[in-house]
Protein backbone atom coordinates (compact mmCIF):
# COMPACT_ATOMS: atom_id res chain seq x y z
CA UNK A 1 0.00 0.00 0.00
CA UNK A 2 1.26 3.49 -0.88
CA UNK A 3 2.14 5.64 2.13
CA UNK A 4 -0.65 8.28 2.50
CA UNK A 5 1.87 10.86 3.67
CA UNK A 6 4.01 10.26 0.59
CA UNK A 7 0.96 10.59 -1.66
CA UNK A 8 -0.06 13.84 0.01
CA UNK A 9 3.46 15.19 -0.36
CA UNK A 10 3.37 14.48 -4.09
CA UNK A 11 -0.09 16.06 -4.43
CA UNK A 12 1.27 19.22 -2.85
CA UNK A 13 4.34 19.12 -5.09
CA UNK A 14 2.20 18.82 -8.23
CA UNK A 15 -0.07 21.67 -7.14
CA UNK A 16 2.87 23.86 -6.17
CA UNK A 17 3.21 25.04 -9.79
CA UNK A 18 0.92 28.07 -10.32
CA UNK A 19 -1.13 26.62 -13.18
CA UNK A 20 -2.01 23.53 -11.15
CA UNK A 21 -2.67 25.20 -7.77
CA UNK A 22 -6.42 25.58 -8.28
CA UNK A 23 -6.97 22.07 -9.64
CA UNK A 24 -9.16 19.71 -7.65
CA UNK A 25 -6.99 17.95 -5.06
CA UNK A 26 -8.99 14.73 -5.37
CA UNK A 27 -8.20 14.46 -9.07
CA UNK A 28 -4.52 15.18 -8.46
CA UNK A 29 -4.40 12.54 -5.73
CA UNK A 30 -6.07 9.91 -7.93
CA UNK A 31 -3.57 10.57 -10.73
CA UNK A 32 -0.63 10.48 -8.29
CA UNK A 33 -1.76 7.10 -6.96
CA UNK A 34 -2.24 5.84 -10.51
CA UNK A 35 1.29 6.84 -11.55
CA UNK A 36 2.86 5.48 -8.36
CA UNK A 37 1.09 2.20 -9.11
CA UNK A 38 3.13 2.01 -12.31
CA UNK A 39 6.32 2.02 -10.26
CA UNK A 40 7.35 5.57 -11.09
CA UNK A 41 9.70 7.57 -8.89
CA UNK A 42 8.95 10.97 -7.37
CA UNK A 43 10.13 13.18 -10.25
CA UNK A 44 8.62 10.92 -12.90
CA UNK A 45 5.29 10.86 -11.05
CA UNK A 46 5.14 14.65 -10.74
CA UNK A 47 5.95 15.07 -14.43
CA UNK A 48 3.43 12.44 -15.57
CA UNK A 49 0.63 13.86 -13.43
CA UNK A 50 1.27 17.41 -14.62
CA UNK A 51 1.23 16.21 -18.23
CA UNK A 52 -2.19 14.66 -17.71
CA UNK A 53 -3.50 17.75 -15.93
CA UNK A 54 -2.30 19.82 -18.87
CA UNK A 55 -4.19 17.59 -21.29
CA UNK A 56 -7.48 17.80 -19.37
CA UNK A 57 -7.32 21.42 -18.27
CA UNK A 58 -4.46 23.85 -18.51
CA UNK A 59 -4.02 23.46 -22.28
CA UNK A 60 -7.27 25.42 -22.62
CA UNK A 61 -6.08 28.38 -20.57
CA UNK A 62 -3.33 30.13 -22.52
CA UNK A 63 -2.83 32.50 -19.60
CA UNK A 64 -4.32 32.75 -16.10
CA UNK A 65 -7.95 33.87 -16.13
CA UNK A 66 -8.25 37.37 -14.68
CA UNK A 67 -10.72 36.57 -11.94
CA UNK A 68 -9.92 39.64 -9.83
CA UNK A 69 -11.00 41.95 -12.64
CA UNK A 70 -14.02 39.78 -13.46
CA UNK A 71 -15.19 39.92 -9.84
CA UNK A 72 -14.91 43.72 -9.86
CA UNK A 73 -16.83 44.05 -13.11
CA UNK A 74 -19.48 41.59 -11.94
CA UNK A 75 -20.07 43.58 -8.75
CA UNK A 76 -20.91 46.68 -10.81
CA UNK A 77 -23.50 44.93 -12.97
CA UNK A 78 -27.29 44.79 -12.50
CA UNK A 79 -28.54 41.72 -10.66
CA UNK A 80 -30.92 40.60 -13.41
CA UNK A 81 -29.59 37.80 -15.65
CA UNK A 82 -31.51 39.31 -18.57
CA UNK A 83 -30.29 42.88 -18.12
CA UNK A 84 -28.79 44.25 -21.38
CA UNK A 85 -25.47 44.73 -19.58
CA UNK A 86 -25.05 41.06 -18.65
CA UNK A 87 -24.53 39.57 -22.12
CA UNK A 88 -21.56 41.82 -23.06
CA UNK A 89 -19.91 40.95 -19.74
CA UNK A 90 -20.45 37.23 -20.31
CA UNK A 91 -19.11 37.39 -23.86
CA UNK A 92 -15.96 39.17 -22.74
CA UNK A 93 -15.44 36.77 -19.83
CA UNK A 94 -15.91 33.69 -22.03
CA UNK A 95 -13.02 34.88 -24.21
CA UNK A 96 -10.69 34.01 -21.33
CA UNK A 97 -11.10 30.26 -21.90
CA UNK A 98 -10.26 28.64 -25.23
CA UNK A 99 -13.22 26.27 -25.30
CA UNK A 100 -15.87 28.96 -24.86
CA UNK A 101 -14.01 31.52 -26.97
CA UNK A 102 -14.16 29.16 -29.95
CA UNK A 103 -17.98 29.06 -29.68
CA UNK A 104 -18.67 32.80 -29.47
CA UNK A 105 -19.06 33.29 -33.22
CA UNK A 106 -22.10 31.00 -33.31
CA UNK A 107 -23.22 31.04 -29.66
CA UNK A 108 -26.80 32.17 -30.27
CA UNK A 109 -27.37 29.66 -33.09
CA UNK A 110 -25.69 26.94 -31.04
CA UNK A 111 -28.33 26.97 -28.31
CA UNK A 112 -31.34 28.09 -30.34
CA UNK A 113 -30.88 25.20 -32.78
CA UNK A 114 -29.82 22.40 -30.44
CA UNK A 115 -32.37 23.12 -27.71
CA UNK A 116 -35.33 24.29 -29.81
CA UNK A 117 -37.35 21.10 -29.32
CA UNK A 118 -36.76 20.79 -25.57
CA UNK A 119 -38.83 23.74 -24.39
CA UNK A 120 -37.93 25.60 -21.19
CA UNK A 121 -35.08 23.91 -19.31
CA UNK A 122 -36.03 23.15 -15.71
CA UNK A 123 -32.83 21.39 -14.63
CA UNK A 124 -29.35 21.29 -16.13
CA UNK A 125 -25.86 20.10 -15.32
CA UNK A 126 -22.84 21.39 -17.22
CA UNK A 127 -20.06 18.80 -16.88
CA UNK A 128 -16.42 19.92 -17.24
CA UNK A 129 -18.07 23.29 -17.73
CA UNK A 130 -15.18 25.72 -18.13
CA UNK A 131 -16.75 29.18 -18.38
CA UNK A 132 -19.73 27.91 -20.37
CA UNK A 133 -22.23 28.61 -17.53
CA UNK A 134 -21.77 32.27 -18.49
CA UNK A 135 -23.82 31.38 -21.58
CA UNK A 136 -26.95 31.12 -19.42
CA UNK A 137 -28.48 34.31 -20.89
CA UNK A 138 -28.67 32.50 -24.24
CA UNK A 139 -30.37 29.36 -22.87
CA UNK A 140 -34.17 28.79 -22.81
CA UNK A 141 -34.37 28.48 -19.03
CA UNK A 142 -37.56 28.04 -17.04
CA UNK A 143 -38.05 30.43 -14.10
CA UNK A 144 -36.03 29.22 -11.10
CA UNK A 145 -34.46 26.39 -13.10
CA UNK A 146 -32.09 24.22 -11.05
CA UNK A 147 -28.59 24.59 -12.45
CA UNK A 148 -25.43 22.66 -11.65
CA UNK A 149 -21.93 23.03 -13.07
CA UNK A 150 -18.67 21.29 -12.30
CA UNK A 151 -15.05 21.54 -13.36
CA UNK A 152 -11.62 20.69 -11.97
CA UNK A 153 -10.74 24.29 -11.03
CA UNK A 154 -11.64 25.67 -7.60
CA UNK A 155 -11.14 29.30 -8.66
CA UNK A 156 -13.40 28.79 -11.68
CA UNK A 157 -16.23 27.22 -9.71
CA UNK A 158 -15.87 29.94 -7.08
CA UNK A 159 -16.35 32.63 -9.71
CA UNK A 160 -19.32 30.82 -11.25
CA UNK A 161 -20.99 30.65 -7.83
CA UNK A 162 -20.46 34.40 -7.48
CA UNK A 163 -22.08 34.89 -10.90
CA UNK A 164 -25.05 32.73 -9.91
CA UNK A 165 -25.48 34.61 -6.64
CA UNK A 166 -25.17 38.05 -8.25
CA UNK A 167 -27.75 37.31 -10.95
CA UNK A 168 -30.16 35.50 -8.62
CA UNK A 169 -29.83 32.20 -10.46
CA UNK A 170 -30.69 28.96 -8.66
CA UNK A 171 -27.29 27.47 -9.42
CA UNK A 172 -24.40 25.67 -7.77
CA UNK A 173 -20.90 25.13 -9.14
CA UNK A 174 -18.46 22.66 -7.59
CA UNK A 175 -15.29 20.78 -8.41
CA UNK A 176 -15.55 17.30 -9.87
CA UNK A 177 -13.35 14.55 -11.26
CA UNK A 178 -15.31 12.93 -14.08
CA UNK A 179 -12.58 10.37 -14.72
CA UNK A 180 -13.15 8.69 -11.38
CA UNK A 181 -16.65 9.74 -10.24
CA UNK A 182 -19.83 11.28 -11.59
CA UNK A 183 -21.11 14.17 -9.45
CA UNK A 184 -23.98 13.42 -7.08
CA UNK A 185 -26.72 16.00 -7.46
CA UNK A 186 -30.26 16.04 -6.01
CA UNK A 187 -32.04 16.09 -9.40
CA UNK A 188 -32.06 12.65 -11.05
CA UNK A 189 -32.47 12.65 -13.93
CA UNK A 190 -31.76 16.22 -14.94
CA UNK A 191 -33.62 17.47 -17.98
CA UNK A 192 -30.37 18.37 -19.75
CA UNK A 193 -26.69 17.52 -19.34
CA UNK A 194 -23.97 19.33 -21.26
CA UNK A 195 -20.77 17.49 -22.16
CA UNK A 196 -19.16 19.93 -24.55
CA UNK A 197 -15.78 19.18 -26.16
CA UNK A 198 -14.97 17.09 -23.09
CA UNK A 199 -14.70 13.46 -24.19
CA UNK A 200 -11.51 13.91 -26.29
CA UNK A 201 -9.77 15.62 -23.35
CA UNK A 202 -10.68 12.93 -20.85
CA UNK A 203 -9.76 10.16 -23.28
CA UNK A 204 -6.18 11.42 -23.09
CA UNK A 205 -6.21 10.03 -19.54
CA UNK A 206 -8.79 7.21 -19.76
CA UNK A 207 -9.62 5.65 -23.15
CA UNK A 208 -12.87 4.12 -21.84
CA UNK A 209 -14.32 7.30 -20.35
CA UNK A 210 -16.51 8.30 -23.32
CA UNK A 211 -18.69 5.21 -23.40
CA UNK A 212 -18.84 5.16 -19.60
CA UNK A 213 -20.13 8.72 -19.39
CA UNK A 214 -22.70 8.29 -22.16
CA UNK A 215 -24.11 5.19 -20.47
CA UNK A 216 -24.11 6.44 -16.87
CA UNK A 217 -25.03 10.15 -16.86
CA UNK A 218 -28.57 10.44 -15.48
CA UNK A 219 -30.20 12.88 -17.87
CA UNK A 220 -33.28 12.96 -20.08
CA UNK A 221 -31.32 14.79 -22.76
CA UNK A 222 -27.66 15.52 -23.43
CA UNK A 223 -25.66 17.81 -25.67
CA UNK A 224 -22.35 16.14 -26.51
CA UNK A 225 -19.86 17.91 -28.74
CA UNK A 226 -16.44 17.51 -30.30
CA UNK A 227 -13.99 20.10 -31.66
CA UNK A 228 -13.43 20.07 -35.40
CA UNK A 229 -9.98 21.62 -35.24
CA UNK A 230 -7.04 21.33 -32.87
CA UNK A 231 -5.89 24.05 -30.49
CA UNK A 232 -3.34 24.92 -33.15
CA UNK A 233 -6.07 25.41 -35.74
CA UNK A 234 -5.59 22.21 -37.76
CA UNK A 235 -8.80 20.45 -38.66
CA UNK A 236 -8.19 18.02 -41.49
CA UNK A 237 -10.52 15.07 -41.11
CA UNK A 238 -11.48 15.79 -37.50
CA UNK A 239 -15.22 16.16 -38.15
CA UNK A 240 -15.36 12.80 -39.94
CA UNK A 241 -13.12 11.05 -37.43
CA UNK A 242 -15.05 12.29 -34.40
CA UNK A 243 -18.36 11.39 -36.01
CA UNK A 244 -17.13 7.82 -36.50
CA UNK A 245 -15.82 7.74 -32.95
CA UNK A 246 -19.08 9.04 -31.50
CA UNK A 247 -21.12 6.45 -33.41
CA UNK A 248 -18.96 3.75 -31.82
CA UNK A 249 -19.37 5.27 -28.35
CA UNK A 250 -23.16 5.51 -28.55
CA UNK A 251 -23.79 2.21 -30.35
CA UNK A 252 -26.36 0.11 -28.50
CA UNK A 253 -27.17 2.80 -25.93
CA UNK A 254 -30.81 3.93 -25.48
CA UNK A 255 -30.39 7.36 -27.05
CA UNK A 256 -32.15 8.98 -30.00
CA UNK A 257 -29.44 11.08 -31.67
CA UNK A 258 -29.73 14.31 -33.67
CA UNK A 259 -26.62 15.82 -35.26
CA UNK A 260 -25.81 19.52 -35.61
CA UNK A 261 -22.85 20.98 -37.51
CA UNK A 262 -21.35 24.34 -36.56
CA UNK A 263 -18.21 26.03 -37.95
CA UNK A 264 -15.99 24.94 -35.08
CA UNK A 265 -17.95 22.20 -33.39
CA UNK A 266 -19.73 18.91 -34.08
CA UNK A 267 -22.73 18.53 -31.77
CA UNK A 268 -25.12 15.71 -30.94
CA UNK A 269 -28.36 16.00 -29.01
CA UNK A 270 -29.15 12.76 -27.25
CA UNK A 271 -32.69 12.09 -26.02
CA UNK A 272 -33.85 9.02 -24.12
CA UNK A 273 -35.73 6.59 -26.32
Amino acid sequence: MTDPAAVQSLVEAVRNAPKYTAMDAGLVQALVEQELGKGRGVKETIKAVRNKLHQVGSAYQEKPIGYAQLYRRLAALPRDLHSPEIKPFCLEAMREHTSTRERLGFLEEFYSQTLASLGPIHSLIDLACGLNPLALPWLPLAPNAQLFACDIYTDMTGFLNAFYAHTGVNGRAFTCDLIHNLPDIPVKPVQLALLLKTIPCLEQVDKSIGRRLLSSIKAENMLVSFPVHSLGGRGKGMRTNYDQHFQELVSGLPWQVTRFDFPGELVYRLSRE
